[in-house]
């Protein structure tokens, strides 16, 4: 199948069976379309579709977004995970807002340039909102390519990684750009899914060699795997008598959950006044359900204690951001995922 065939078969696809509804579809500027690809990375649209909503109600150009406190950035984004995304986004949208005039960048190279934005994610937002030529290979594309050429070995080596970004570049159409861009993204995230792919339905089946080898179940081939260490801590879930307030602190700007709200952690119970210059009844303490997290590189296995504070307010953590969060009256601000869990356990 040569590559105009290829095009052609994927965008008739998209005609008859590819999805046209997305919200971010409705208006394709290039800040749309932008947020909506950064929030799709590594999360599904259905998860996404509603943060998508709330985020451009709240931010529909992106000097609102550049004007807001971060705070209420990762508010918006709790949730989706990933918060370095956030971050980025939030520092992308001042650089165009205040150093390109609200005005984003118009190839691949300059948007590259952004924080938090890839070459997939630069040819995305270029080829939907302006329709000029870029490939792109995320995920779905990815095992679209890999499947069709019964690409051997994990796609994510240097050696499979060049080969796909030629097979993306020799099969990307100089017309209908976005609309390709949109299908490919469709085809591998409804037909050519990770298990149990839709191969009698797909547009590329007589040409794919892994279904003509019959290995749509093994391509591609997965990730190395590594064991993930399992890491503990203690969320401590601090009161002051009745008080439906608990005591946050927010975390350093970068790193595990930068920038987020959380409860104060401890890696041994017995250091909590020396680690976190708290002083506590112990008779208080509380062991709740232990939780685990996992991250993309380890599991945390998170033991929540509740516990009464004993020192004054205004002395607390000293240097750190503090917040006392109302679980009645919450605050519009970032929180990690299992603290605002935890948090809702509390209210509940």
């Amino acid at each position: 199948m040569h590559s105009e065939q290829f095009s052609s078969a994927v965008l008739g696809w998209f005609d008859q069976h590819g999805r046209h509804d997305l919200p971010w579809q409705k208006e394709k500027t290039a800040y749309n379309t932008w947020i909506s690809e950064i929030m799709l990375q590594q999360t599904q649209v259905t998860t996404v579709i509603p943060y998508y909503q709330r985020f451009l109600e709240r931010f529909p150009t992106v000097e609102s977004l550049a004007a807001a406190e971060q705070d209420e950035v990762l508010h918006l984004w709790t949730g989706l995970g990933y918060y370095a995304r956030a971050r980025n986004l939030h520092k992308s949208a001042k650089i165009v807002a205040h150093e390109l005039d609200g005005k984003f960048p118009v190839t691949v190279e300059e948007l590259e340039a952004l924080p938090g934005i890839g070459r997939s994610t630069a040819g995305a937002v270029l080829s939907i909102s302006t329709g000029k030529w870029a490939p792109i290979l995320d995920g779905n594309v990815k095992r679209v390519l890999a499947r069709f050429y019964a690409l051997e070995g994990w796609t994510g080596s240097t050696v499979n990684q060049k080969r796909l970004w030629q097979y993306a570049e020799e099969n990307t159409p100089q017309q209908r750009v976005g609309d390709y861009t949109q299908a490919m993204m469709d085809l591998g995230a409804t037909l050519c899914t990770r298990s149990k792919p839709s191969c009698l339905l797909c547009p590329l089946q007589e040409s794919c060699e892994a279904l003509k080898q019959g290995k749509t179940d093994s391509l591609p081939t997965p990730k190395p795997k590594k064991t993930i260490p399992v890491k503990q801590t203690f969320m401590l879930m601090l009161q002051q008598g009745n008080s439906k307030e608990v005591l946050l602190y927010q975390r350093p700007p970068s790193g595990l959950w930068g920038g987020l709200w959380s409860f104060p952690q401890v890696a041994d119970l017995r250091d909590t006044l020396n680690e976190t210059g708290l002083e506590l009844d112990e008779s208080t303490f509380q062991t709740l359900e232990p939780v685990r997290h996992t991250f993309s590189h380890f599991h945390l296995d998170i033991t929540p204690i509740k516990a009464q504070v004993n020192t004054p307010t205004d002395c607390v953590m000293e240097g750190k951001p503090l917040l006392w969060y109302n679980i009645e009256q919450p605050e519009n601000v970032g929180l990690a995922a299992p603290v605002k869990k935890l948090l809702e356990s509390l209210a509940n």
